[in-house]
C-alpha cells in the first residue's frame, strides 16, 4: 500500500520576526506538512528559525533541508537538536547532508575536504547524534524518543550506504553536483538516472526492519498551460536540453492541475515518493497541488 502524501515547504528568504511568523502561517495555511529551513550561508540559521516557526503555527512539523555537516561539531549540534526538539514540542526533523558549496566553506574559513573526508564526517556526525540523542544520559532531552526522526540527503553511493543504514527519511536530490564547481552547481538528472539512484538505495536498504518515507525535492513548480514560457529559463542555461527533455525531469513540475498531480502519483507508483518538498518561491504555487494529492 502506498504511504500517504506529505508536502514540505523550505523557506530561503530571512525576514523581520512579524513576516517570519506570518510566512509560516500562511505555509500552514496553504497545507503543508513540515517547514523547513536550510543551512547556506546567507539565509536564515536553522535553529531559532524553526523555534520561532513553531510558535507561529500548530500543525505543521518543522525540519532543517539539510544540515550542512562540514559546519557543525557532532557534539554542539547535539545540544541545538535537543534543545529546538524540546523548544518545538517535539516537531522536528533533523535533515543532514555532507554540504556541496565549497565557497560557503571557504567564507566560513572551514575545511571543505575531499568527497570522501566529507562523508566520513558526516557518518562520523550522524553515529555520534543517534548515540547522544538516543542515550537518557544525554542532556539535554529531546522531546521525541528515542531520537528525533533523520533525513539524510545525498547522491553517491557512500551516501546511499549511510541513508539505508541511519535514515528514517531518504532525500533524493534529483540532481548532481557540476564537477569542479565551488558554488553549489547542479545538473539536473533524468529520469533514468534517478530510477538507478532509487534503486541502488533500495538494494542497500533490503535489511531495514522499517522502511524510510522517500522525499523529493522539487525544483521547479508553476500550475501552467504555457510550459515553454515557464521552462525558457532552463533551456536557456541547459542549451541541449529541449521542452519534451526538461519537462520529463523528476524535479520539474510544470503543467496543468491534472497533469502535475497525475505526475506526482506516477512518481510515488515509479520510485515511491511520498514526501515532496518545494523551495519557497513556489510555495503558493504548489498549494492546488496539495489541495489535489491530499488523502490520496
Amino acid at each position: 500500500m502506498a504511504r500517504p502524501f506529505r508536502f514540505g515547504v523550505n523557506l530561503l528568504n530571512s525576514a523581520p520576526a512579524d513576516e517570519w511568523r506570518a510566512k509560516c502561517r500562511r505555509a500552514e495555511d496553504l497545507g503543508y506538512d513540515v517547514i523547513l529551513v536550510p543551512d547556506h550561508l546567507g539565509m536564515p540559521a536553522p535553529f531559532p528559525a524553526l523555534v520561532a516557526a513553531a510558535d507561529a503555527t500548530e500543525r505543521p512539523r518543522l525540519g532543517t533541508f539539510v544540515l550542512n555537516a562540514g559546519f557543525w561539531n557532532p557534539t554542539l549540534l547535539a545540544r541545538e537538536v535537543a534543545t529546538t526538539d524540546a523548544l518545538t514540542g517535539g516537531r522536528l526533523e533533523l535533515g543532514l547532508g555532507t554540504g556541496y558549496v565549497q565557497a560557503e566553506h571557504d567564507a566560513a574559513g572551514l575545511p571543505y575536504g575531499s568527497p570522501g573526508e566529507r562523508v566520513d564526517h558526516l557518518r562520523r556526525t550522524v553515529e555520534e547524534l543517534d548515540r547522544l540523542l538516543g542515550s537518557a544520559a544525554f542532556q539535554p532531552r529531546p522531546a521525541q524518543h528515542p531520537r528525533v526522526p533523520f533525513l539524510i540527503g545525498g547522491n553517491g553511493d557512500r551516501m546511499m550506504r549511510l541513508t539505508a543504514e541511519h535514515a528514517d527519511i531518504a532525500a533524493f536530490m534529483g540532481a548532481r553536483p557540476v564537477p569542479d564547481s565551488t558554488t553549489g552547481a547542479l545538473a539536473p538528472s533524468t529520469a533514468e538516472e534517478l530510477d538507478e539512484r532509487v534503486a541502488r538505495y533500495r538494494l542497500l536498504a533490503e535489511g531495514r526492519k522499517e522502511p524510510a518515507e522517500l522525499n523529493l525535492l522539487l525544483q521547479i513548480v508553476a500550475v501552467t498551460e504555457d510550459p515553454g514560457t515557464v521552462l525558457r529559463p532552463l533551456l536557456d542555461r541547459h542549451e541541449t536540453l529541449t521542452l519534451e527533455q526538461a519537462l520529463d525531469l523528476p524535479i520539474v513540475l510544470v503543467g496543468t492541475l491534472e497533469e502535475v498531480t497525475a505526475r506526482l502519483l506516477a512518481h510515488r507508483e515509479r520510485y515511491g515518493f511520498s514526501y515532496l518538498t518545494v523551495l519557497e518561491p513556489y510555495m503558493e504555487a504548489f498549494a492546488p497541488v496539495i489541495a489535489e494529492l491530499r488523502g490520496r
